[in-house]
C-alpha cells in the first residue's frame, strides 16, 4: 500500500509542475507574435523588378531596395514568369 500512495504522490506532483510550466510559457509566446504587414505590389513595382531581371541583379541587392524579402520577390517573379537568381 504505502508504493501506490508513493507513485500517486508523484504522478500528481509531476502534473502540478507540468501545469505550472505551462501556463508560464503562454504569455510569453503570446507577447512576441508579430503581425504580419503586407503590402500589394503595384504596377511600378512590377516594372522594377522586370528590370531588374533584366539587369541580372542579385535578389538580395533587389529585396534591400524594395524593402521586401527574397522569397516575397521569388514568388512574384514566379507567378509573372521572369527569372530571378539561379532560376534564369
Amino acid at each position: 500500500m504505502a508504493r501506490k500512495a508513493k507513485t500517486v504522490a508523484r504522478k500528481t506532483k509531476a502534473a502540478k509542475t507540468a501545469k505550472k510550466t505551462v501556463k508560464k510559457a503562454a504569455p510569453k509566446s503570446a507577447s512576441k507574435a508579430k503581425k504580419i504587414a503586407r503590402r500589394p505590389y503595384s504596377k511600378a513595382d512590377i516594372k522594377e523588378l522586370r528590370a531588374h531581371s533584366k539587369a541580372r541583379t542579385p535578389v538580395e541587392k533587389i529585396a534591400k531596395l524594395t524593402k521586401r524579402t527574397v522569397g516575397s520577390l521569388r514568388q512574384k517573379a514566379m507567378k509573372l514568369g521572369i527569372g530571378l537568381g539561379h532560376q534564369r
